[in-house]
C-alpha cells in the first residue's frame, strides 16, 4: 500500500473516531488485528471485539484531536489528544500495516501534570 494511500487512510480513521462513527472508525483494521495498552496490561484481539470495546466506553469523548502522523512502510504513529470527561489524555497510537489493514496497534495513555518551577528557565510552555 502506497503512503499516500495510508496516510489517506489514518486520516478518515481519526476522523471518524471523533465524530463517533464506530463502523468507519474500525474499517481501517484486519479482522484478526490486535491492540494493546501496556498501561492496563489489555490486549484486545479481532476488530469485532476491538469496536465492541470502544461502542461501550462509558465516557464518550467530547474532543478530538490530532497533533501529526508520522510514518513509513508499515510503521504509522499518531499523536493526538482525548477529551474524556473534561479531562485531556495525551496519547499515542502505534499502527502496524499488512496488506492495507492494521495488523497491531499499540496505544500508551497519559494523563497531564503540572510543570515542576524548579526547570522552568530551561523549558517553552507548550499546549
Amino acid at each position: 500500500m502506497e503512503e499516500e494511500q495510508i496516510r489517506a487512510a489514518l486520516n478518515a480513521h481519526w476522523h471518524a473516531s471523533a465524530v463517533g462513527d464506530a463502523n468507519a472508525e474500525h474499517d481501517i483494521y484486519d479482522d484478526d488485528a490486535i491492540c494493546d495498552y501496556p498501561q492496563s496490561g489489555e490486549r484486545i484481539l479481532g476488530r469485532a471485539n476491538l469496536q465492541a470495546l470502544r461502542s461501550h466506553h462509558p465516557g464518550k469523548p467530547s474532543g478530538f484531536n490530532v497533533k501529526r502522523i508520522l510514518g513509513k512502510g508499515d510503521l504509522w504513529i499518531t499523536e493526538y489528544t482525548i477529551i474524556y470527561q473534561g479531562r485531556p489524555a495525551y496519547t499515542v497510537s502505534m499502527m502496524e500495516f499488512r496488506n492495507g489493514k492494521v495488523v497491531h496497534e499499540t496505544q500508551y495513555f497519559a494523563d497531564p501534570f503540572d510543570a515542576p518551577a524548579w526547570r522552568s528557565q530551561w523549558v517553552q510552555r507548550i499546549t
